[in-house]
């Protein structure tokens, strides 16, 4: 029990980096980064892989943590409603996953596609109470502009690349146990 801790929080130390780092592939260019998502990815593997707790975490501190360290992005409102959203969508894939009833491909898909479109309506709340809604405030356009048309390339993204980094984890724990 004490080393899956530990390896817990290793790991989400390792994810937490990575979210960090990742988005500096994006050349810090934010339109870049609001279209691959780069912090979604660890903070859906931190969840997947140690647990829908560390998952949260890791999707709270990550975007206040970088915003306060590397000023990107924004603290307000881009950051604090970024960070409403990870933590959602990290906890959110994590419950999902461990719930169904086979942890397959099919079970990966249902958690994945669940938690973008429960954390986005998240994100919208968060961006409602910073910013106001009407015409000068967040409006249903921009949510659904930012939300999907902006970030369909990150979410086609995750849709491909968490659930191959999880089945070359799933089959290298096979490998191991025979």
């Amino acid at each position: 029990m004490k080393n899956s801790a530990v390896r817990n929080m290793v790991l989400s130390a390792m994810f937490l980096a990575l979210s960090f780092v990742l988005p500096f592939f994006t050349g810090q260019i934010q339109q870049i980064g609001s279209m691959l998502l780069p912090m979604h990815i660890p903070i859906i593997l931190c969840s997947l892989f140690c647990s829908k707790q560390y998952g949260f975490l890791v999707g709270l501190i990550a975007p206040v943590m970088r915003s306060a360290i590397f000023h990107m992005p924004p603290m307000y409102p881009t950051a604090i409603a970024m960070s409403v959203k990870l933590a959602v969508m990290g906890f959110l894939v994590g419950f999902i996953y461990e719930r169904m009833k086979k942890q397959n491909i099919t079970s990966l898909y249902i958690s994945l596609i669940s938690s973008i479109l429960i954390s986005r309506i998240f994100w919208a709340i968060a961006m409602c109470i910073l910013l106001g809604t009407g015409e000068d405030g967040f409006t249903l356009s921009m949510f659904f502009t930012m939300a999907f048309v902006k970030a369909f390339p990150g979410i086609i993204l995750q849709l491909v690349l968490v659930p191959a980094i999880i089945y070359l984890r799933d089959s290298r724990i096979k490998l191991n146990m025979r």
